[in-house]
This record gives structure tokens, sequence and C-alpha cells, in this order.
């Protein structure tokens, strides 16, 4: 959420945002136009406000003196006086009430601001590459994708998973089963080993207010699964993760504070229909390894670097060719001011495919969540925090991304060095 005072300081730079996010300029202007009429109507209501509570103030001071005075007549009309701006207090505090709702749903619904590096443009076809590792990787006879080798493997089971669940659901059974688990165990011990994030196992239903902080609520409500008693299945760790200090006030000391976590995410891919229906490159379930960063206001930049850095790591110990790209204005997400995708190269498509997706977000997700932090040195003042988020990474597409990447002419797998731990010495999958 953007600060109403800034965007009352600054509405040429809220409107140029919006113009850079897509949005036509005279829409732009009337969005703009539109939350500052809000708030020019609560804060007309809060002088009104305030000069009757001094008025009922002063005039309850003047009944005093009437009676004193033994002036009836002056007393009775100052008592009824009072008795109107109480009235008119009472009902006040409901109308500021609504017209503070008012301002929050127009503020609610409004982008964050792109950073002035976010290059401009209209889709993914306008985002920037970055920097890449490795050149893909060339094949003696033609790689196959991820669903051929699964099921020829006896290792993925889409006919039994649409009987269970419908489309966009996998069965993952044996060695395949075992790959992806080996998978998220490994990001989860890159990160928490090694760069300095602390594992939580978070909940996978979360209330409104949750959803509401991190940006999912109320715009993107459609892409959500509801639970039948009003809870809300976590698109993404990053909503539970970052909640974790709503309302809170930390000392500046304790940041960089930097979570992971490995869950289920369910998505219900509403307006993705049509695109990636084989396999399970878009599913309404998988799972995924989750960075989340709370950082102090002047370190977040950095912070989104570091972050990036580490995602990109477990790639590389896989193995996999990938590129980085900077979304452009018209790509990236809502609640982000920079995001960086990861891409990672799939043989059997031969192409790129997103697999990790790295944002700064300022202090858009605090400001809904009320999150601040204490500065050094300041013992009263308050400052909101920054937010980061990445996958780190998509553990189902990195399954796919390693069966594709190290499969052999006969159809078996090669497993990744880095993953025999996990696999019990296994290096090879073949169909049993």
């Amino acid at each position: 959420m953007l600060d109403i005072k800034w965007i009352r300081d600054e509405p040429e730079a809220l409107v140029r945002a919006l113009v850079r996010r897509n949005q036509p300029e005279d829409a732009a202007r009337a969005t703009v136009a539109d939350v500052i009429a809000r708030d020019d109507a609560r804060r007309q209501h809060l002088k009104a406000l305030q000069e009757a509570q001094e008025r009922r103030n002063s005039a309850s001071k003047e009944i005093g003196k009437a009676k004193a005075a033994k002036d009836e007549t002056a007393a009775q009309a100052l008592m009824a006086e009072v008795g109107q701006l109480k009235s008119f207090i009472q009902d006040g505090e409901q109308t500021e009430r609504e017209l503070d709702l008012a301002l929050q749903t127009a503020l609610a619904v409004i982008p964050n601001v792109p950073a002035d590096d976010v290059p401009d443009g209209k889709d993914e076809h306008d985002n920037v590459e970055y920097r890449r590792h490795l050149e893909p990787k060339t094949f003696a006879f033609a790689p196959k994708e991820h669903f051929e080798l699964g099921e020829a493997l006896g290792g993925m089971d889409f006919e039994r998973a649409a009987r269970l669940s419908g489309a966009r659901f996998t069965v993952v059974k044996g060695q395949v089963a075992r790959l992806e688990r080996a998978l998220g165990q490994f990001m989860l011990d890159v990160h928490t080993g090694e760069h300095g994030y602390t594992e939580v196992q978070p909940p996978l239903m979360v209330r409104d207010d949750a959803m509401f902080g991190t940006g999912q609520l109320p715009k993107f409500a459609e892409d959500l699964f509801r639970t039948t008693d009003g809870r809300w299945l976590i698109p993404t760790a990053e909503v539970p993760l970052t909640n974790l200090v709503a309302g809170e006030i930390l000392d500046e000391k304790e940041l960089p504070v930097r979570m992971t976590a490995l869950t289920p995410c369910f998505r219900s891919e509403a307006g993705s229909a049509g695109r990636d229906v084989r396999g399970m490159l878009r599913q309404h379930q998988f799972n995924k390894v989750e960075l989340v960063s709370i950082t102090s206001a002047d370190t977040s930049r950095d912070e989104h670097e570091r972050m990036l850095a580490c995602a990109e790591e477990v790639l590389k110990r896989l193995g996999l060719a990938f590129r980085v790209v900077t979304l452009c204005t018209g790509d990236m997400g809502f609640g982000s001011r920079k995001t960086y995708d990861i891409e990672v190269w799939l043989p059997g498509q031969n192409q790129y495919r997103e697999i990790s997706s790295c944002s700064v977000c300022g202090d858009f997700q605090a400001r809904r969540m009320n999150a601040r932090y204490r500065p050094a040195g300041d013992a009263k003042g308050t400052r909101f925090v920054h937010t980061l988020n990445g996958s780190g990474t998509a553990v189902g597409r990195a399954l796919i991304a390693v069966m594709e990447t190290w499969q052999n002419e006969d159809g078996s797998i090669t497993v990744p060095e880095v993953l025999k731990p996990y696999m019990g010495g296994l290096d090879r999958i073949e169909r049993v």
C-alpha cells in the first residue's frame, strides 16, 4: 500500500508510475484524483469533528457560567447545543470509520511504484536479460519432455491424478517422487546451512488479513482457493512468512530477518486457462522453497541481489543452464518494486521457463501489515520495514529441469552429484 501523504505531495509521480505500468494516462489521473478526493473528504470530516468537539467543550463551560449568572434561557440553549453536538460527534465517528474504509479500499488496489531502473515495457517480451549461467546442453538424440520421461519411468501418473482431482494435478511415484523430495531437502540445507535463512514450517491456511498484508487480497481473490470456514490455502509461503512480523516493531539490530520454508502451494490458475496443460509445469498444487527477507529501508536493494544469488546457487549446483531477466513494468507483480525472474533451460521444450521470481517490495507490504522497525539511535521514531520474497526455488519445476537436462537416450535420468546423498547413493533413475 502506498503512503497517502506521498500521493498528495507527489501526485504526478504516481500518475507516471501507473502509466509505466501500462494504465492509460486518463485512467491513471482518475485513480490519483479519486484517492485524493477520498482523503480530502476524510480530512474535512475530521476537521468538522474536531471543531464540534472544541465547541462542545467550550459550550459545556459556558453552561456553568450561565447557570452561575442565573441566565436559565442561555443555559437551556447551550444545553440544547451541546446535545446536538454530542449527537453529531457520535454519528460522525461512524462516518469517520466509513471514510477511512473508503480511502483504504482505494489505496488497496493501487499497485506498487516501479523502481527507476526497472525497464518499461508491455509484457514478458520486453523483459531484459540480466545475466546467464551455462549454455543449453546439447544432445545426440531428441530430448523428451518431463511428462514423457516420467510416464515411461512409471514415476508420473496424470490419468489417475485427473480421476482423483481433475486437471492440473499429478501423482508422482517411486524414485521420481524421491528425486522431488531430495530437491526440496537439498534446497533447504543450502539456504539454512550456507545462506543464513531460518527454516520455518508455517500454517498452510491463513486468514483474510494475512492475504491482504502481502497483497493477494482483494485484487487476486479469483486466483486463490478458499476453505468452507473462510480461510485461504496459501499460494506461496511468502504469505505466512512475511506476516510473521505483521503488527510488530523490530529493533534495527534484529534486521535482516531471513526465513525459508518448503511448503505445498495452491493456486487456482484462473487466469491461465489453456496454458501448459500437459505435464506439471502449471499445477493447482505444487511444492516450493520460499525465501523471505525483512530488512531496513537502506539495505533492501542489496538484499535483493543477495537473495537472487542464493536462488541461483541452487541451480548452479544442479548443473542447470539458466538466465536471469529483469521484469519490465508491464510484467512485474502488483506488490513489487523490482523483480528478477530466473528462467531455467528445459531441453524437452527447447526454451527457458521461469523457475524463480525474486522481488523487492519496499515498504508496500509493510504498510498493509503495519510492520515497523526502530532505527538504531532513535528511541521513539519508527520506520516501515522493507520486505523481499523469492523462490529458492520451485521444487516441481526444478524436478522437470533435472529430468530433462540429465536424461539419457534410454529414458533413464542421471542423478546430479549433489542429490546422491539424498537418494541413498542412487546415481540413476530407471524403470523398475
